[in-house]
């Protein structure tokens, strides 16, 4: 529709790859998508979303429960673990790679898991327009493209703005979990969410970090204990890189307004 448009032309966090699906893949999603994949209207691409639509989470899943949103789900190794140990609540993977939905798809299945949907759209231009406000206990953002170069880090997922969709999201209590394993973009993600007034760091100036710019300042999580170690993270691992998690609560809204 012409007066959607503008978002084509959007600032994007992530870089599409191809979306030709390899045959078996291809088998997966026309067996099994009709169960996983959530069908949204769109406004004339693959990942963005209508003004108009609104999604039905309680409809998607056929129950009310709790709901954790993991955005960018890669191949699905982490969402689906969870999912497995984790039967009492709903899982939402927001994914821009088709292929890895998929994946995510065929994990699935292969465990017996159907508490898990996923969406194809860009997270940033979707959730704020389809998600109901306070409507997840959990979010996760889990090694989001790091966009390393310098004039390419205006694409970085966590900013200021998503910081207030995150927020908008997440119940009162609600923790949004975060995690990368390039130094600089754990920096940035530390000021983002200490400089959102509806957040509350829960581990503030702990584990400091002597490559820090700030080297005191710290403001770091321990590992999630229900992360698993994905290949992603395990490839940073092999080439020098280890991971800083975050984690941050949402304030009642009464006292962050």
């Amino acid at each position: 529709m012409a007066q959607n448009t503008p978002y084509m032309a959007r600032t994007k966090s992530f870089a599409r790859r191809g979306r030709t699906l390899h045959a078996s893949t291809q088998r997966t999603l026309e067996k099994h998508a009709d169960k996983y994949v959530i069908e949204v209207l769109r406004d004339g691409g693959y990942t963005t979303i209508d003004e108009s639509y609104r999604l039905d989470v309680a409809g998607e899943f056929g129950r009310q429960a709790p709901l954790i949103v993991e955005i960018g789900t890669g191949n699905g190794e982490q969402i689906v673990a969870y999912a497995k140990e984790h039967p009492q609540v709903n899982l939402l993977g927001v994914e821009v790679w088709a292929q890895g939905i998929a994946k995510g798809i065929s994990r699935a299945v292969s465990q017996g898991v159907d508490n898990i949907r996923f969406i194809e759209v860009d997270a940033a231009q979707a959730l704020p327009i389809m998600m109901p406000q306070a409507s997840a206990t959990e979010v996760w953002t889990f090694f989001p493209d790091p966009w390393r170069k310098a004039r390419h880090r205006k694409r970085r997922l966590v900013n200021d703005a998503f910081a207030l969709t995150i927020a908008n999201l997440l119940a009162d209590g609600g923790v949004w979990r975060l995690a990368t394993d390039w130094d600089d973009y754990a920096w940035q993600m530390r000021d983002v969410i200490e400089a959102c007034e509806y957040f509350e760091n829960l581990y503030l100036g702990e584990r400091p970090d002597p490559e820090d710019p700030q080297p005191e300042r710290g403001g770091f999580a321990p590992r999630f204990e229900d992360r698993v170690l994905t290949r992603f993270e395990e490839r940073g691992q092999m080439e020098g890189r280890g991971a800083h998690d975050l984690v941050v609560r949402r304030l009642p809204r009464e006292e962050s307004n």
